[in-house]
């Protein structure tokens, strides 16, 4: 054999012995290169399973939290439902039920007035005192003020809207005090309840209040709306007299209209209609009074709203078996300070004839 080939057989012989040497026989183990490789791979697979049982405890935490707080939920509304449910009735039981328009008093000055027959003309105003509060419904309620004013009219009937009669007053009542300053009869009918006390229209007049009723007229789950209807004087020289404070919303304000035309102290002799009909603009109910009643000869009503500057006429005058001879509003410093309202005036010639009172 040659050299050669002898020098060959030899490298392969020890590259054979290397490779054996380079392994453990006895454990199979493999070299640290290969070992380091098999043992990152058998870490990265520990880590992929700790990581996968490690998501699958996530996602059960998860379920079992949101399985909580559904239930948790469920169990909040329900609770909050029977409180809701549990307050509700209790405010119900506990406050009564709104009050129907009924008539809350009639009262004549302390002092005595000598009897006084109805002339053939007389000046009758009606006047949204805006719950005593002034312009700007943000003052405490002050009966003087508007009590000025309504002095300042010298009129024989006065129809007043919006008036407020406080759950507490020191001293007198506030309505008695302006009956007995300006020696005027006076009747009260509640409509609804203020926070502030009794709300409602009220009617003042020179001659006695010889008989009354109250019509309500809400015909609305909304608002509570009532009409005071009343007979001053005596026998052929009496008047029927409805003060009332219509509606916003425009069929309502229809029906009530239908309601008051029907009213027998509407019906029975020469009476008058007053008050704030929120006529804003034409609509069914104004046109039907304007038809059905006697208007004034002015060619526009007189504009009363509001009273710092007058745009709309909202209060309004009517009379039938009378004559309204004139109409216009009463425009002065006190009156634009002591409501959002003015007072509307008018002379009116009543046709002598006698009318039946209505209780």
């Amino acid at each position: 054999m040659s050299a050669r080939k002898q020098a060959a057989r030899r490298s392969r012989k020890t590259r054979k012995l290397d490779r054996i040497e380079s392994a453990d026989p006895a454990d199979g183990t493999l070299s640290a290169p290969r070992r380091a490789k098999r043992a990152g791979k058998k870490a990265a697979r520990r880590v992929r399973d700790q990581a996968a049982r490690a998501s699958d405890r996530a996602t059960e935490a998860t379920a079992a939290a949101r399985s909580m707080a559904r239930r948790a939920r469920q169990q909040s509304v329900a609770r909050v439902r029977d409180l809701g449910n549990q307050a509700r009735d209790r405010v119900v039981a506990a406050r009564a039920p709104l009050p129907v328009p009924h008539l809350c008093f009639v009262v004549s000055p302390r002092r005595p007035i000598p009897a006084v027959t109805m002339p053939d003309s007389i000046r009758v105003a009606t006047y949204n005192v805006h719950r005593w509060q002034g312009s700007n419904g943000r003052t405490k309620p002050d009966v003087a003020r508007a009590g000025y004013v309504i002095s300042e009219l010298d009129a024989d009937v006065i129809a007043l809207q919006e008036v407020l009669r406080p759950f507490e007053s020191d001293g007198d009542d506030p309505l008695g005090q302006l009956c007995n300053e300006l020696d005027l009869h006076l009747a009260f009918a509640v409509t609804r309840q203020h926070r502030r006390g009794q709300l409602g229209n009220a009617i003042l007049s020179r001659f006695p209040i010889t008989a009354i009723s109250v019509l309500d007229i809400s015909h609305s789950r909304i608002e509570r709306r009532g009409a005071l209807a009343a007979q001053v004087g005596h026998g052929d020289a009496s008047l029927g007299v409805v003060a009332t404070h219509l509606s916003l919303v425009d069929r309502t304000r229809h029906r009530q209209v239908q309601s008051l035309l029907e009213h027998p102290q509407m019906n029975s002799g020469p009476a008058i209609l007053m008050g704030d009909m929120n006529a804003w603009r034409k609509c069914k109910g104004s046109q039907q009074l304007e038809e059905n009643l006697n208007l004034h000869h002015n060619v526009d009503w007189p504009s009363s709203f509001p009273s710092g500057r007058p745009m709309l006429a909202l209060d309004r005058i009517y009379a039938r078996g009378a004559a309204v001879v004139e109409v216009r509003h009463h425009d002065t410093p006190a009156a634009r300070k002591a409501s959002d309202h003015l007072p509307i005036v008018a002379e009116v010639a009543v046709e002598k004839g006698g009318a039946e009172g209505v209780s």
